[in-house]
């Protein structure tokens, strides 16, 4: 196979295959709001009950309102991403109100990182961080299979190797 097909960079002709995001990211994001939400209300109830009256620990159903919403936001949210890997660039696309699309040049590429915190390694997701000598176009794609992420890793760093140089 030679490098730079379609079939090695994953796009047909000129529309780029985009990859999303798996459903373990959406879970533990939901599962770690209503712990904290869930937590934060538990203590405005007992705090309201103790100190004001009863009649105050209802207000401790507000978080319980923003559970709710930010369910449906976390929902959405994790629908708008995803990322794409062209001959020359990488493509990350996210967000609902205001979509970004970040292009980040395979040349450009200083360091690719794959982290993986306590909750994360629990719910088997990786995260990749891709630095540029820019600032401003370091991306992060979040929440991918530990194997994707280590990967895109070797394919990025591999691609930004032979860009820098030349080859």
């Amino acid at each position: 196979m030679e490098t730079g097909s379609a079939a090695d960079t994953g796009t047909t002709g000129d529309e780029p295959v985009w990859t999303g995001l798996p459903p373990r990211l959406l879970t533990m994001r939901r599962l770690l709001l209503v712990v904290w939400l869930g937590l934060l209300a538990v203590g405005l109830a007992v705090l309201l009950y103790l100190l004001a009256s009863p009649a105050w620990a209802a207000f401790a159903l507000l978080p319980l309102a923003l559970t709710a919403w930010g369910w449906v936001l976390l929902g959405r949210n994790w629908a708008s991403w995803r990322y794409a890997e062209r001959a020359d660039d990488l493509l990350i696309s996210r967000g609902v109100l205001w979509q970004e699309e970040t292009v980040v040049p395979y040349g450009r590429m200083q360091l690719v990182e794959v982290t993986s915190g306590p909750v994360e390694r629990h719910f088997r997701l990786a995260s990749v961080q891709l630095h540029t000598a820019a600032a401003a176009t370091d991306a992060t794609i979040p929440g991918l299979d530990p194997a994707e992420a280590e990967r895109l890793r070797d394919r990025l760093t591999e691609l930004g190797e032979a860009r820098s140089a030349g080859l």
